[in-house]
């Protein structure tokens, strides 16, 4: 299938390379993760200067954290961001890409959980990690936002914070999020080959590593199937139609939606899983300002 004409030339570009897939196998993650990090850390100086964001760390709930500000500090509700990777792969630096101009745009302070990976991590590490530091932060207005593997724990922490009567965010964006770790859903078979940055095999094994021997249908492992009310907190949900996991994305709208939440689902024609972390793209642009609109409105609103 041809990719579509509309999208930019950028993007047509990253469509005509070969895709190299990622193996996430237990022998090869250390390296993968060393590598990764390595690049992001010699990244962020220019990342920063470019948006003018500064960061910092910090613990909270004893919890090591990535502090990201604003060049100017204009609200003083917070940002509680989840990082992607599978839960097995990711670091808070790795994804200044999307939270550097997320900061500039709405002016907030982003705080970045470095929760634990699996497989020496698993389930529920990464959980308990971001929530130690959400609840240090439910005592004020705050917002949330998590790309793939962050979209699932940005969900588990709203789900375990309702079960522990906390205060929810009072807005939420899910980049791409990875909500049902059971992997269902037409999208990773006919997008299996079509997504530039995920494969159904790697996909399979992060579950694997994560859930452990737990199973994965449970709410706090898969949100999917947590229990949503009308006090669930507008969400802002997007992904691509090339996106391996398009079908979570429309699944959870669903889902949201007959629970009574406010969702708005935007698929971006021609994308892939987490296109708005590659920052040449002027679709990933746009679509991280549409994220900070949607913050911004409802932070206002609150």
């Amino acid at each position: 299938m041809q990719p579509f004409s509309g999208l930019s030339s950028e993007a047509l570009s990253l469509l005509s390379q070969a895709a190299k897939p990622r193996d996430r196998s237990a022998r090869n993650l250390p390296g993968m993760r060393a590598k990764a990090k390595a690049f992001a850390m010699a990244e962020a100086p220019r990342i920063c200067r470019a948006y003018g964001t500064t960061i910092d760390e910090t613990i909270l709930g004893g919890v090591r954290c990535l502090d990201v500000s604003p060049p100017d500090l204009r609200v003083d509700w917070p940002i509680l961001y989840g990082f992607g990777g599978g839960m097995v792969e990711g670091s808070p630096v790795e994804d200044l890409p999307i939270i550097a101009p997320l900061s500039a745009l709405t002016g907030a302070r982003v705080i970045v959980p470095d929760y634990r990976l699996a497989p020496e991590h698993p389930w529920p590490a990464a959980l308990d990690d971001g929530f130690a530091v959400y609840r240090e932060i439910a005592d004020q207005p705050f917002a949330t936002v998590g790309e793939s593997a962050g979209g699932n724990l940005s969900l588990a922490w709203m789900l375990k914070a309702k079960a522990e009567g906390l205060r929810l965010p009072d807005t939420a964006a899910l980049l791409s999020p990875w909500c049902d770790l059971s992997n269902a859903g037409d999208s990773l078979t006919f997008n299996e080959g079509r997504d530039l940055t995920l494969t159904r095999r790697n996909s399979h094994l992060a579950a694997g590593y994560y859930a452990g021997a737990n199973k994965v249908d449970q709410p706090l492992i898969s949100p999917i199937h947590g229990s949503f009310d009308t006090s669930f907190p507008p969400c802002l949900i997007t992904s691509g139609t090339r996106d391996l996991l398009l079908s979570q994305a429309v699944r959870l709208s669903q889902r949201l939606r007959d629970c009574g939440a406010t969702v708005d689902l935007q698929i971006w024609e021609g994308l892939w899983h987490v296109f708005e972390w590659y920052e040449d793209l002027p679709e990933a642009r746009e679509s991280i300002r549409r994220v900070a609109d949607h913050l911004t409105r409802g932070m206002t609103a609150c």
